[in-house]
């Protein structure tokens, strides 16, 4: 499908790589993998057309199509969700409208027997034909299929799309590529906005449906489950390894110790030629050997190692005053805004454990990390134990360094004892190694600052550790410097992440969150996804299926007990028509209230939104004016929500009453 010859690519003195040859074949499920900055997405941008190699051939037949998801993209919101993904079907509906046009022409001529009316016959045909074979008619319950898998409900499609997150638009995108079929899927790291059961679905999606792919991600389950082939950049080379990602690694490992072999081989031989040159340089019996060795020594290829992996590195948090035995215990939580997000949640985690918090996005596990940490008011009882520090990290965290400083001294500052002795060790795991390490905190992206906010936290001495997707910026050898580093963590940790391989052998609790539940599952990540396949295959006659579904208003069940309705219907047949014609008229006004009070919530909650996403970008990240903006919102929000509640229980107060 795609031939690459001779590729070379080059940004500055040394190539990204060069020679690269390698063929996409159909059925090819390809991972391609490197170290950060090694040229992946690069590659798949030259492979799409959008950029140009230096030098090099790659050769795409003309029939061939090919969709590309970039990490970061241009999104449309003046549609809603439906209208967006059946823009994938553009080219089947410039076909329908052909079809229907030669239709109505066919109709409307009587020359039968004339060749122009038989060739038009002909052409109908063949189109027709083309049409239905392209399987047009199920294109609206593909479509469906597709943004459910995707983790849309239903409810989801009539929906602007500005209503969503970039992360949600992002899945849209990913909807309307796996829609248009394909013949070369290109994805970069199309994992980073979903969660576990989108994971899964896409993963089927990839092995079953699609036709070749390439894909970057450092989600290491992800690219197992679904590579046959590892394309390995390293070194300024393309390495092709016919295997999936689990056989590749065991492959690197022995290629890596033969490349050592070699080069400790071909030193010994270059210090040998070395030292006969000196020896006998000025000795004219030895001349013409001397000239030799000089000449063979011109000649040599160093051979070069792999880079290595950084993941060996050990890391410790600093110790910490020991917290209570139970650091959280929710009793009866409940938190609502113009929904219920979740409700009678009791949990008791203890010392020492290692949790995870998982479920669809918007289900609430953000949410309760809030309550956890204080930020916003909820319903019932939420203690923090005894001497707890907690250590938290989240997107916003990033917005909070010092741009005036440089990467190594915003580490440095944290940094206490003989750990400071290694911060250009630990800068180098966390993707900040060499000249990176001068930069100031001014011009990092926002994926950056959040690595740099993730290492200040790893040097801070808590207790209670709160990770909210810690590895959505991270390689494959930061997630396991990371990953070592909590397991070896004395303290508490709850770990919010949709990355199964980085929770596997890390959490032995989950707690999901979905349908405005929390239910806790003994056991590691794995036993987890077990338990609940085997739930959902019992479950498959049952309409109502676990997601982001809640009641649009908060319901109360000690304002409904057992016989109210009877009594209250009696009560207002007995009632005159004037004072049933005031509780009306106060309904009406409720309903008004909360109608307004929901309106002001999602456009609060919309700019909130806006807002995160300018505060992400490096140059507005210490914009006081949006700083400030975003905490007025926030507390205006928060009042804002204690209002509506107030409303809906007059609300349901009155309406029990009419």
């Amino acid at each position: 499908m795609i031939s690459v010859e001779s590729l070379r690519v080059e940004f500055g003195v040394k190539p990204l790589f060069a020679d690269a040859s390698f063929v996409v074949n159909d059925r090819d499920r390809i991972a391609l993998v490197g170290k950060n900055g090694a040229g992946k997405s690069t590659l798949l941008k030259i492979l799409c057309g959008q950029q140009q190699p230096t030098s090099g051939v790659v050769s795409i037949p003309n029939d061939t199509t090919i969709g590309y998801l970039p990490q970061v993209m241009i999104l449309q919101d003046n549609t809603t969700v439906r209208e967006e993904a059946r823009k994938a079907f553009a080219d089947v509906t410039k076909m329908k409208e052909r079809l229907d046009r030669m239709n109505q022409q066919l109709s409307e001529r009587t020359d039968y027997e004339s060749a122009e009316y038989m060739t038009l016959v002909e052409k109908f045909t063949q189109e027709h034909e083309r049409y239905m074979m392209m399987g047009a008619e199920n294109n609206e319950a593909e479509m469906e299929r597709t943004l459910v898998g995707l983790g849309f409900e239903r409810s989801d499609f009539d929906r602007p799309t500005s209503e969503f997150s970039g992360g949600w638009r992002m899945r849209i995108e990913l909807a309307k590529i796996l829609l248009q079929k394909p013949d070369v899927l290109l994805l970069d790291e199309p994992t980073n906005h979903l969660d576990i059961e989108s994971i899964q679905w896409l993963e089927q999606f990839l092995a079953q449906s699609a036709k070749a792919v390439v894909l970057v991600s450092h989600d290491r389950a992800f690219i197992n489950h679904v590579s046959n082939r590892t394309l390995e950049i390293s070194c300024g080379r393309i390495v092709d390894y016919k295997v999936r990602y689990d056989e590749y690694v065991t492959l690197r490992k022995e290629r890596r110790e033969q490349q050592l072999r070699a080069y400790e081989n071909q030193q010994k031989e270059i210090a040998e030629m070395r030292q006969f040159i000196e020896r006998f340089r000025y000795q004219a019996t030895k001349a013409v050997q001397v000239q030799q060795k000089i000449k063979q020594l011109e000649k040599i290829v160093p051979i070069e190692i792999d880079e290595v992996d950084n993941s060996a590195m050990h890391l410790k948090f600093p110790p910490c005053l020991r917290s209570g035995d139970y650091p959280v215990i929710c009793d009866e939580v409940r938190k609502a805004y113009h929904r219920v997000v979740f409700d009678h949640v009791n949990l008791t985690i203890k010392r020492g454990e290692k949790v995870a918090f998982v479920g669809k996005n918007g289900e609430g596990k953000s949410t309760l990390v809030k309550c956890i940490m204080g930020e916003i008011p909820f319903d019932g009882q939420l203690k923090v134990g005894h001497n707890v520090q907690i250590g938290y990290f989240a997107q916003n965290q990033a917005q909070l360094l010092d741009e005036n400083l440089t990467v190594f001294e915003t580490i440095d500052r944290v940094a206490k004892g003989d750990i400071r002795l290694r911060i250009n060790d630990i800068l180098g795991a966390f993707m900040f190694g060499g000249e990176a390490s001068d930069k100031k905190v001014k011009v990092l992206s926002g994926g950056e600052r959040s690595r740099l906010a993730m290492i200040r936290l790893l040097l801070e001495p808590v207790n209670l550790l709160i990770l909210d997707e810690p590895t959505n910026h991270l390689d494959m050898a930061s997630k396991d410097v990371l990953k070592e580093a909590i397991r070896a963590f004395d303290g508490t940790a709850i770990v919010v992440s949709h990355d199964r391989e980085f929770l596997d052998g890390l959490v032995t609790k989950v707690y999901e969150f979905g349908g405005g539940k929390v239910k806790e599952h003994l056991g590691g990540i794995y036993d987890f996804l077990q338990t609940k396949e085997i739930r959902e295959l019992s479950e498959l006659e049952n309409p109502v299926r676990t997601g982001r579904t809640a009641s649009p208003l908060p319901t109360d069940k000690k304002s409904a007990p057992d016989g109210l309705t009877a009594d209250n219907n009696s009560s207002a047949r007995n009632a005159s028509y004037a004072e049933r014609k005031e509780r009306q008229k106060q309904l009406r006004k409720a309903e008004k209230a909360v109608e307004q009070s929901e309106r002001k919530i999602n456009d609060m909650e919309s700019r909130l939104k806006e807002l995160d996403n300018l505060l992400m970008n490096p140059e507005n990240a210490s914009n006081m004016e949006l700083v400030t903006e975003y905490t007025s919102i926030k507390r205006a929000l928060d009042e804002e929500v204690e209002r509506w509640e107030q409303c809906s229980e007059e609300m349901e107060r009155l309406s029990s009453n009419i």
